[in-house]
């Protein structure tokens, strides 16, 4: 008898193309502070599901939203100066 170790190439074959390229990588860690900033919006949204969120729980919600906005703008004007650079002048 075989074990599913021995006919784990036949269940679930490991294609070339799954991992994640090195520019996809890359995207992710330029977009981390992004994420970071919104996995923790998301704590603070989390944290009053099941209660009335208190005043603390209300500034909490937005110190985080407002974290979220500014890091949004910061990656979104990076990207912009390094298109403008790439680009040249329209």
């Amino acid at each position: 008898m075989k074990s599913i170790a021995a006919l784990q190439n036949l269940v679930t074959p490991w294609p070339d193309g799954l991992e994640p390229s090195d520019a996809e990588l890359e995207a992710i860690e330029w977009e981390m502070p992004l994420i970071l900033a919104e996995v923790d919006l998301l704590d603070a949204e989390i944290a009053v599901l099941d209660r009335a969120p208190s005043e603390l729980d209300g500034q909490r919600i937005r110190r985080a939203r407002r974290r979220m906005l500014a890091v949004r703008r910061d990656l979104t004007n990076q990207a912009a100066a390094a298109a403008g650079m790439a680009g040249g002048a329209a």
